[in-house]
């Protein structure tokens, strides 16, 4: 008899198995941070406008830079893309009321890999003396990077922007977006490392004091340094006031088709403006120096039609004043979104085209690859609009009006550059039409808020639809229409001609921001290689 040895594996007897509630425990240990990066997303996007609650971007980036300390790159990332995530998607959400999900969860999919990317340098950064200034200047450097790529960029979303109604304000007046928003996420990462240093005291009974002094400071400077602020902000006329008039035509229905009742758009406005100047005779209200339309009030080319620019004219000699109307022209080729002066004499006189145009609304890039992804989307651009080159100010008898139009307020370069060239008030004449009932309006009409402080300038938001507004210097709104009504607003708004340190320094605060973040990174990643170095030794 032949007796045959065998050999049993027993190691999976031997290995013992988790038990399932260690399992489940584990499970539970990746899960929470993912959970907290989303919902710390989500709560910066609900301090957001039309929302007052500004103060709830301080405890975001606290929850933020929790799941962040001490993360690995990769884990970084991961939790940089949700926190991206719970706060773009909503945030968003309106760039998809009239193309679909399709556009909105590409942008939103591409934006939120810039917040990943500073999701890893925050962890990189988070074990760093005063680490909340790093990670600070890391989150403005990736909004630098968003305002800029891809397409010229997308700045939407910046923190500032939602700190309109804050106590942090005035800080716009000292450095712009970049100042502002750098205060609110240092606040924000400093309260957490704070609660974290009294944590770590009561384990272990001892106190770092260097350690607790820089997180004490990261909250208090930035308040602080808004309290002291507050001395920039003023809504004291220098060179006089001036009586305006903004006219809110309303358009025969919201959504991209408005276009096709682009006539109706134009006698919208004329009829506001008939009844302003109705109202002018009667007494009813003051006669204004000038007469503000929204961008896209006259989609019909005046210049290449004769009714067109007959309906403007009457609206013009009617009132009696120059009125800005928001025109898209046809010349030389090319397609322009454009302001044009009109003099109820004259008739047009001066001219400025709207420089940052809108990917996938106004210009359509990849046209091809888009086309084949969707011939719908290719349908609704069919010809892309062409950039203006110059700066918009608009001397009208002589008061200097800087023109940025709808999309451009977003941007601090094109705002910034119209004060620099003498803009004594500023005007953001919009359509959101296309976005319907939406957030857009109110998170745009934010950033007018920003940049009036920002400048110490009074802005003026006429838009198609609404919400029409004045602001003035000091971010106040004065006026304000509802949306989807014919309205008009006018009012005697100061003139100022004096220049706040953010207009001076310009690029200047987000260079140095940048600057920062890169030192901290690099400080970072010296100090990991040193460790490792010692290790090996």
């Amino acid at each position: 008899m032949t007796v045959t040895a065998t050999s049993v594996d027993r190691s999976d007897q031997l290995t013992p198995r988790p038990a399932p509630g260690a399992r489940g425990l584990a499970l539970l240990r990746r899960l929470v941070p993912a959970a907290v990066s989303a919902l710390s997303g989500v709560l910066l996007y609900v301090s957001f406008p039309p929302r007052t609650l500004w103060w709830l971007a301080l405890p975001a980036f606290a929850g933020f830079g929790w799941v962040l300390r001490g993360r690995t790159w990769k884990a970084a990332l991961g939790l940089g893309y949700l926190f991206g995530l719970g706060f773009l998607l909503p945030l968003l959400v309106w760039t998809g009321v009239e193309v679909g999900p399709g556009p909105w969860l590409a942008l939103v999919a591409i934006e939120a890999i810039f917040v990943a990317l500073v999701g890893v340098g925050v962890a990189a950064v988070s074990k760093l003396p005063a680490w909340p200034v790093w990670a600070a200047a890391l989150w403005i450097a990736g909004e630098a990077a968003r305002a800029r790529v891809p397409f010229r960029g997308f700045p939407w979303g910046k923190i500032a922007f939602g700190q309109a109604d804050g106590v942090f304000l005035p800080l716009a007046a000292v450095g712009g977006t970049p100042v502002l928003g750098f205060a609110v996420v240092l606040c924000g990462f400093g309260l957490y490392e704070v609660g974290r240093l009294a944590v770590e005291g009561r384990r272990t009974r001892e106190i770092r004091r260097g350690a607790a002094a820089a997180a004490l400071l990261s909250v208090a400077v930035p308040v602080v340094g808004a309290v002291a602020a507050r001395t920039l902000v003023s809504d004291e006329a220098e060179n006089g006031s001036v009586t305006v008039a903004l006219i809110q035509g309303n358009v025969p229905r919201a959504g991209l088709d408005f276009a096709s009742q682009r006539q109706a758009v134009l006698d919208h406005h004329v009829q506001e403006t008939l009844k302003l100047a109705a109202d002018i005779k009667a007494g009813k209200v003051a006669k204004p120096a000038f007469v503000l339309w929204p961008e896209n009030s006259s989609d019909v080319d005046p210049y290449a039609d004769a009714d067109a620019a007959a309906v403007i004219d009457e609206a013009s000699k009617a009132v009696g004043v120059p009125i800005s109307v928001g025109g898209v022209v046809e010349r030389d080729g090319k397609l322009l979104n454009e302001q044009i002066l009109w003099d109820p004499v004259k008739g047009p006189t001066a001219t400025y085209d709207k420089r940052q145009i809108q990917p996938f609304g106004e210009y359509l890039p990849l046209r091809g690859l888009v086309g084949a992804i969707n011939k719908n989307w290719t349908s609704m651009v069919r010809q892309d609009f062409s950039r203006g080159t110059k700066p918009g100010v608009f001397d009208i008898d002589g008061t200097k009006v800087g023109l940025a139009t709808c999309y451009e307020a977003a941007f601090d370069w094109d705002v910034r550059d119209t004060v620099t060239r003498g803009a004594e008030m500023i005007s953001v004449p919009s359509n959101n039409a296309t976005f319907d009932r939406s957030e857009m309006t109110y998170q745009q009409l934010a950033m007018s808020r920003i940049r009036a402080v920002e400048h110490s300038r009074t802005v003026t938001v006429p838009v198609t639809s609404g919400v029409s507004a004045i602001i003035m210097p000091d971010g106040r709104i004065t006026q304000r229409t509802g949306m989807f009504v014919p309205a008009y607003l006018v009012q005697k708004v100061p003139l100022r001609t004096s220049r706040t340190p953010a207009t001076e320094l310009g690029i200047l605060p987000e260079i140095a921001l940048v600057l920062a973040a890169a030192g901290g990174v690099g400080w970072a990643i010296g100090s990991g290689l040193r460790r490792r170095r010692a290790g090996d030794a």
